[in-house]
């Protein structure tokens, strides 16, 4: 690990200061990826902002939406009886994340900054169609995931809650690899007002992306028979040494097909 100045800051618009005073300075929330790249000497900060302390924890309904904020962790939306209310798909996401030590830490805030193609919290956000709201702005979810770990934040920009509006019903289904948790595969499917919304991560070239042809589909017929036909380009998928492009195509409908299955 390099040498870094460490920064505890006591508001939001000291945080924000902090990183835009420093080009290379880096936001530090929940530490679960960062303090391992730290750890690699895959990242050479000049300056760390840690952003515990800030009051950035916390859910709340709010109309037709729920809103949490960014250092909400994991387990926190995982156990809150408000998200297991408005989105139960949401809180039971959240109980699939990583292990334990990792929902205890992991943020939601941070999970979304980071933008991992391998991350859940992407599929629920660009499924749900969720509003990212920062010390700026609001950017919705269509605007903010622009390819694998890149959005649309500016460097001293930071996440403080992301708003999710409350579905007719919905359900996440996840094939995750056996070692990190992460997604292989992971598919979001909601039912919404304007119709179906099916948002996958895990799978794709560019990190999540929303599956058009499903959509299409489950707005003829909310059902797991309505996609049995749908199928998913190989040329979109991502192969590693964990799944070829065939295989995480073909998972894509099988995790879609659980999805509708368990939509509540």
């Amino acid at each position: 690990m390099y040498d870094f100045e460490y920064h505890k800051p006591g508001a939001i618009d000291d945080a924000v200061k902090a990183l835009g005073a420093d080009a290379e300075a880096k936001a530090l929330a929940g530490g679960m990826t960062f303090i391992p790249v730290l750890k690699q000497r895959l990242a050479k900060p000049s300056a760390v902002v840690d952003l515990a302390g800030l009051g950035l924890t916390g859910i709340r309904r709010e109309g037709n939406a729920l809103v949490i904020k960014a250092m909400t962790t994991h387990r926190e939306v995982a156990m809150s009886s408000e998200v297991a209310s408005a989105i139960p798909a949401l809180a039971e996401l959240a109980s699939n994340i990583g292990d334990r030590q990792v929902r205890y830490r992991g943020t939601i805030g941070g999970s979304l900054a980071n933008n991992d193609p391998s991350a859940c919290y992407p599929s629920a956000v660009l499924a749900l169609g969720a509003t990212i709201v920062t010390s700026r702005r609001r950017i919705a979810a269509a605007d903010y995931f622009q390819g694998m770990f890149t959005t649309a934040l500016e460097p001293d920009e930071l996440i403080t809650e992301v708003s999710f509006p409350i579905p007719e019903k919905a359900a996440y289904a996840k094939f995750p690899n056996p070692a990190s948790r992460y997604a292989m595969v992971g598919v979001f499917v909601a039912k919404t007002a304007a119709g179906a919304r099916v948002a996958v991560t895990g799978a794709g070239n560019d990190g999540v992306f929303r599956h058009a042809a499903m959509e299409a589909a489950l707005d003829q017929s909310f059902t797991a028979d309505a996609l049995k036909d749908v199928t998913t380009p190989e040329s979109l998928m991502n192969g590693d040494i964990h799944a070829g492009t065939a295989y995480r195509a073909h998972l894509v409908g099988v995790m879609a097909r659980r999805a509708v299955m368990a939509c509540k």
